[in-house]
């Protein structure tokens, strides 16, 4: 459970440097779209990526959402 809070964050904080939002903006939209969901149900594999690899996998996950 600690890693995948550890991860969650890793995740938003990577994304918001990535993508130049503020953390807020990350979270409502991690909720929104349900990647928080898709971090907790996929954390097994999602978790052995890079960091470069997870903005993409994130991205792309979004995207198709909107």
């Amino acid at each position: 459970m600690r890693g995948e809070l550890d991860f969650k964050a890793f995740c938003v904080e990577a994304y918001k440097a990535e993508c130049g939002l503020s953390g807020k903006q990350v979270a409502d939209a991690f909720e929104k779209f349900g990647v928080f969901d898709y971090l907790d149900e996929f954390y097994d594999v999602l978790h052995t990526l890079g960091r470069d690899r997870l903005i993409e996998d994130i991205s792309k996950f979004i995207a198709a959402r909107q």
